[in-house]
């Protein structure tokens, strides 16, 4: 495997506060990694800095090799980041079909003018995810929390990624819709997707990651395969409460 994606001593202040304080890691093409830790580690900072949303204080970011810390969040997400938020994000007066259009749409906005949507791919992307031909006209309004993690799924693998950033993908979700998003994510594994994985719920994590990496307070704490992370002392301190 090669490195699909580097952060090197990766530095965020705002003011005084230090959100992420010299973390290092690489993620592996074809990897799925999970990022842990308390309220307030530093988690979704980072995927912040790597989607270019937040501007890193120091510290470098590559892709594919690439230094991309000039590059905007679009540039990004056209070079192969997807990110899925910890609360979704979908356009409120958008139907399911229109929003999962937005991230299929090309560069060249007259192609789309000219030939319009692709419903097919719409529709089967919406499918793949779990949602039902019954929602593909709904408004977000009109879906549970767990459609709309569905639907914020839909909408990042329409821009194609490589790798996809998941916040919280499991957050707010009943026992079957976890099974459904996590066989999804093992899926898009077995056909070589990379994922950094953000969650809180570590039953549903565990069989979805080749490794973890710990933080607390902004700095990794430790890295390594899930139970020996679980066992580490530094994490079971600041993790798990002893």
């Amino acid at each position: 495997m090669s490195a699909c994606l580097e952060l090197t001593d990766l530095v965020k202040k705002f003011g005084g506060l230090v959100a992420t304080s010299g973390v290092s890691f690489k993620v592996e093409q074809g990897e799925s990694i999970g990022l842990i830790g308390p309220n307030g580690a530093g988690k979704t900072t980072i995927f912040s800095q790597i989607m270019g949303e937040l501007r890193q204080t120091s510290g470098k970011i590559l892709l594919y090799g690439r230094d991309i810390r000039r590059l905007s969040t679009p540039a990004r997400i056209k070079r192969g980041i997807g990110r899925t938020y910890q609360v979704p994000r979908p356009f409120r007066e958008m139907n399911v079909l229109e929003n999962i259009r937005v991230g299929l749409m090309p560069d060249n906005i007259w192609k789309m003018v000219f030939e319009g949507p692709d419903r097919d791919r719409e529709e089967e992307l919406a499918l793949s995810v779990g949602l039902s031909p019954g929602d593909l006209l709904r408004t977000p309004a009109e879906l549970s929390m767990g459609d709309l993690r569905k639907l914020e799924m839909a909408r990042t693998m329409a821009t194609e990624p490589s790798i996809m950033l998941l916040d919280e993908v499991f957050a707010g979700l009943t026992k079957g819709e976890i099974s459904q998003i996590g066989d999804l994510i093992g899926e898009l594994r077995d056909d070589g997707m990379t994922f950094l994985i953000v969650s809180h719920d570590l039953p549903a994590l565990e069989p979805l990651v080749d490794r973890c990496i710990a933080l607390d307070q902004g700095r990794k704490i430790a890295e390594g395969p899930f139970d020996e992370v679980m066992r580490d002392e530094a994490v079971r301190a600041s993790y798990l409460g002893g």
